[in-house]
């Protein structure tokens, strides 16, 4: 956790930076959605291998990796602007997803470490404490990333947004170092039906929650996906704002969605992982019109505070769900499944988006993105409710 805390802040930093530090460069909204989504493609490619992998040969080496590649892009993408160079950087790192200290593809294999330690029931309440780590992190990144205005003004410079990834630099040395002193001490062996206790009938059972998860992860993807990375972007063009005036606004919707993910934790043991999921993001969904709508900066950044501390604040209790759904041997293979069924339908959002952009329509992708969240919460309660492990005893 404490990995995923430093880790955090040069993501923080990012998901308000990198996307005008391409509007900076002189990128269209169309070439800025595409780099987004290429990097979220790659990842998703990366991640459906690497969380099986992991559960036959172990977790940390992969973590350690993760660590040492964001060295490298950051370093990359530090020293030069040059396009095919930032691109691939962007690709590799997932430069502004803001994946609230997740090691991205590697995301997988830090939820199966978690999840192995823990009773089943209280996962719910672990997770959202992970994701809260994260989100904090992620504030403290946010309030850096004004330093590019305080450096340039209200329209800073490219030069001035290179800080940023020195940020993220300092933050991949001190989670290496965490991680390298963390022990993993589960043996791994080739999993069979065996070894898990599972009979065949369970194994296609769990085959088919993760069939039905892939499917209402779609929609959730796509829609969460037109509206979250470009955000800081449509801020940009609705309300005419810099970094200094973004940063202080999304940091402060990162501690509140800490809280929100501490509060989610506990709420989970009294209602189960399934209501408060579906309850919360409900009531951060009817926000979602009247923050694009919203008149000025000051009303949708407030709407924007308020509403990722209750929506965004699941994910935790979502993650915890999704491993929950198999036997200990398959919670890579699980979380692989949960992150890439969202990844790779995330990834055309910002494409969408970011051409609704150009064309001038800066209400569009709200409008369609709230359409096919609603849809993903009638379908998710339907399906999971009977399979809550937090209703267990």
């Amino acid at each position: 956790m404490a990995a995923r805390l430093a880790r955090s802040v040069g993501q923080g930093a990012l998901v308000v930076d990198f996307a005008l530090y391409l509007h900076a460069l002189q990128w269209t909204g169309v070439a800025i959605g595409g780099l987004f989504m290429s990097g979220l493609v790659f990842g998703a490619a990366l991640t459906l291998l690497l969380g099986p992998l992991s559960d036959r040969l172990g977790r940390r080496q992969f973590l350690l990796a993760y660590e040492c590649s964001q060295l490298v892009v950051a370093l990359i993408a530090l020293f030069t602007a040059q396009p095919l160079w930032l691109a691939t950087a962007a690709i590799i790192g997932g430069f502004g997803r803001g994946a609230n200290g997740s090691p991205g593809p590697f995301a997988p294999v830090e939820q199966s470490w978690l999840a192995r330690s823990i009773a089943r029931r209280n996962g719910g309440m672990i997770f959202s404490l992970n994701t809260a780590m994260g989100f904090f992190g992620m504030s403290v990144g946010a309030l850096l990333a004004a330093l590019p205005g305080w450096l340039g003004g209200r329209d800073p410079a490219p030069a001035d947004f290179r800080i940023v990834f020195l940020i993220v630099l300092l933050g991949s040395c001190v989670s290496l170092v965490l991680l390298w002193r963390t022990r993993d001490d589960e043996e791994f062996e080739p999993a069979t039906v065996d070894d898990a206790g599972q009979s065949a009938t369970r194994r296609t059972q769990e085959n088919g929650l993760l069939r039905r998860l892939m499917a209402v992860n779609v929609l959730n993807g796509i829609g969460v996906g037109l509206i979250g990375p470009l955000l800081a972007y449509w801020f940009k063009l609705r309300f005419g704002v810099g970094p200094q005036t973004i940063a202080p606004t999304m940091a402060l919707a990162f501690v509140a969605t800490g809280a929100g993910s501490l509060m989610s934790g506990s709420l989970t043991r009294i209602f189960g992982m399934v209501n408060v999921v579906v309850w919360l993001r409900l009531v951060g969904l009817l926000l979602l019109l009247p923050m694009a709508f919203a008149p000025t900066f000051a009303w949708a950044g407030g709407l924007y505070i308020l509403r990722s501390a209750i929506s965004r604040g699941t994910i935790g209790a979502r993650q915890a769900l999704s491993v929950s759904l198999v036997g200990a041997h398959r919670r890579g293979l699980a979380a692989s499944v949960n992150s890439v069924s969202q990844m790779l339908p995330f990834a055309v959002g910002p494409l969408i988006a970011g051409a609704f952009f150009q064309a001038g329509w800066l209400l569009a992708p709200f409008v369609l993105g709230a359409a096919l969240q609603g849809a993903y919460l009638y379908f998710y309660r339907r399906i999971f409710l009977t399979h809550d492990p937090s209703r267990e005893p």
